[in-house]
């Protein structure tokens, strides 16, 4: 049997701890898969003292995490500390330099430097993977990279952020406003205390950048997704995507083609008959939809330290196996500097909620906005009023292009008649 690949860790919280307990229960079958033993030799992180339910007696203890890099009894270093910069970014430069494999589950070093870090691994011949970056242990990335190498993919979308898809699914079931919702999500270990790159969309744009880079052969451009979280989803919204027959979703949306490369995080009211519709609670899905191969669907959990271990591990066994490539799919010089899509060339249908005065002329001043604007309403609803003398009016509107609903919140900015900032949500076709 081939020599022992020899694993130095960096992090151990949920998921360093659910790497090595993997490690030790499938040890026999991770061999045999992998042709070789992987075992870990060094271990880092901040508390040595903690208690993480596993014996770690067996390993050598690190205080400095970037010294990993450079020790010589490890092939491989996997980094689970997270961040897009500081320590993590550290151990990866230095990882690679040293002409060791990397393999990470950080999705924002990867959205920020994701580009430098694979023509890195490039330049030094080792691998670099990041299964478990996207959607925890449901293998998209591998499923993009190699499963569906042959085709052109025209688009790639899907629920990225187990967070904000608990918090909405609660919502819908239970009749619920999201800050209680949200608060019952932190009280359950779903969302962090300060669950704001979660709620607000930046976890799911991370993990979409990745997506179309891999998808359509482009660099890495987090800083061109459009990113809008679910604060402002209140319950009224819920009530009337389900009775028009949808139900909210966060969903990171990507296209690749002549107008440039489209990327946006938004809340989208989902068909019942669609796929993502009846992906609930805590659940990732990713949809690819390929020239030849027709449309992929991935779902399952995207975070937790089981699936995202198996992840890790999996990356592990491939480059146990010798198997890996390009870390985007092809190589770093090959991927291309697409320009950002206007947005407001898209066309497609829109739910516009607004939070009005309960008074005569607030649905005129509303149409006439829209009429000049070129925006066509299909339906407009105005629902009981509230206990401050406000009431919802939810509007729904044919296909138009994006510049036009954008033209006619704009009138309306600054209206007396609105209480609050109106709620647009795109129309998943």
């Amino acid at each position: 049997m081939a020599e022992t690949l020899r694993v130095a860790l960096a992090g151990l919280g949920t998921v360093g701890g659910g790497v090595v307990r993997l490690l030790d229960a499938n040890r026999d079958l991770i061999t045999r898969r992998a042709g070789r033993p992987i075992e870990i030799v060094a271990i880092s992180a901040r508390d040595r003292a903690k208690d993480r339910g596993v014996d770690l007696s067996r390993f050598a203890w690190v205080d400095d995490t970037s010294t990993l890099a450079t020790r010589d009894d490890a092939d491989v270093v996997v980094e689970l500390i997270g961040g897009s910069d500081g320590p993590a970014l550290t151990l990866a430069r230095n990882t690679l330099a040293a002409g060791k494999g990397f393999v990470t589950a950080n999705k924002a070093m990867l959205a920020h430097h994701g580009l430098e870090l694979a023509q890195a691994a490039e330049a030094a011949r080792v691998p670099l993977k990041f299964e478990a970056a996207v959607a925890g242990g449901i293998p998209v990335i591998k499923g993009l990279r190699e499963g569906a190498a042959a085709n052109e993919i025209a688009r790639v979308y899907g629920i990225l952020n187990g967070t904000c898809n608990f918090i909405l699914s609660k919502m819908e079931a239970e009749g619920r406003d999201f800050a209680e919702v949200l608060a019952e999500a932190q009280a359950l270990g779903y969302a962090e205390a300060d669950p704001s790159f979660d709620i607000d969309g930046v976890d799911a744009a991370h993990k979409l950048s990745i997506l179309a880079s891999i998808a359509f052969g482009t660099q890495p451009a987090f800083e061109a997704v459009a990113a809008d979280g679910i604060r402002r989803v209140i319950a009224a919204d819920i009530a009337e995507a389900a009775a028009l027959g949808y139900r909210v979703r966060l969903v990171g949306v990507a296209e690749a083609g002549a107008n440039g490369l489209f990327q946006r995080v938004h809340p989208h009211l989902v068909p019942l008959d669609h796929p993502l519709a009846s992906v609930t609670g805590s659940l990732n899905a990713v949809v690819a939809e390929g020239n030849f191969v027709g449309r992929l669907l991935f779902q399952g959990r995207g975070a937790g330290d089981g699936p995202t271990a198996s992840a890790v591990v999996a990356d592990l066994i491939d480059i146990a196996r010798g198997e890996y490539g390009p870390p985007y799919a092809m190589p770093a010089a090959s991927l291309v500097a697409m320009a950002a899509a206007d947005p407001g060339e898209r066309r497609g249908r829109a739910y516009l909620r607004f939070t009005v005065e309960d008074r005569v002329g607030v649905l005129a001043e509303i149409a006439a906005a829209m009429r000049d604007a070129g925006v066509s309403i299909e339906s407009l609803i105005q629902r009981g009023t509230h206990g401050d003398g406000s009431v919802i009016v939810a509007i729904v509107t044919h296909e138009g292009p994006e510049r036009s609903v954008a033209q006619a919140l704009e009138k309306l900015r600054g209206s007396q008649s609105l209480a609050g900032a109106p709620l647009w949500m795109h129309i998943l076709e």
